[in-house]
């Protein structure tokens, strides 16, 4: 018992030594600088000019050659799956401004959104859902004006979504003549997509 104490009393001592040298390391540690980072950056877009691209949940564009990114949505909910038109002069993505996750139109350079979609939520408008959110834009056709996006309106299997195309003028969609798609690239005259069936842009990202 006599050495326990001993040895506590050691202890202690080498502990209030210690104290005030970890103390005044402290501010030393806090004041160094952080290396300069850049967060996930998703879903890029180019027309050739500029890059619009989605960093947390909001939309940003930046010339080729790079420099300082410029905000183009601001607004409740999340905002992403920028696509430019064929021309480049307009911009499609999916956004939560009105509550539900919708396709939306605007300027290439930034302007007011206008609203192509309305539909049911069926519970499949969180960002965190695994299989992502309801209607994300894909893709443009290059011939007409056209936004390609897939939906889940027609299916209660959230791992089958279908493609559906919806012109600016916000005429009801129609769906594509597959049964089920993602990501899709069309050829210069329309006449052949590439896409893919199965949608994981969201199910595997982490940290």
């Amino acid at each position: 018992m006599t050495l326990f104490f001993f040895t506590m009393r050691i202890l202690s001592r080498f502990l209030i030594l210690l104290f005030p040298i970890t103390c005044g390391l402290l501010p030393i540690a806090s004041a160094q600088k952080l290396p300069d980072t850049t967060r996930l950056l998703r879903f890029p877009t180019t027309n050739g000019a500029q890059i619009v691209f989605c960093y947390a949940g909001e939309l940003y564009t930046v010339g080729k050659e790079g420099g300082i990114g410029r905000r183009l949505s601001s607004g409740p909910g999340y905002t992403s799956f920028p696509h430019f038109s064929a021309d480049g002069t307009q911009l499609a993505f999916t956004s939560q401004y009105d509550g539900n996750t919708e396709v939306y139109v605007m300027p290439g350079e930034g302007g007011t959104p206008k609203r192509l979609t309305t539909s049911a939520t069926l519970h499949r408008d969180d960002i965190s859902d695994r299989m992502g959110p309801n209607n994300p834009v894909m893709t443009w056709e290059n011939t007409k004006p056209l936004v390609v996006f897939r939906s889940r309106m027609h299916s209660f299997n959230d791992f089958i979504g279908q493609l559906f195309t919806v012109g600016i003028d916000a005429e009801l969609p129609q769906q594509m003549p597959v049964p089920r798609g993602d990501f899709a690239s069309f050829s210069p005259d329309d006449s052949k997509m590439a896409f893919n069936r199965v949608f994981r842009e969201f199910r595997t990202w982490k940290h």
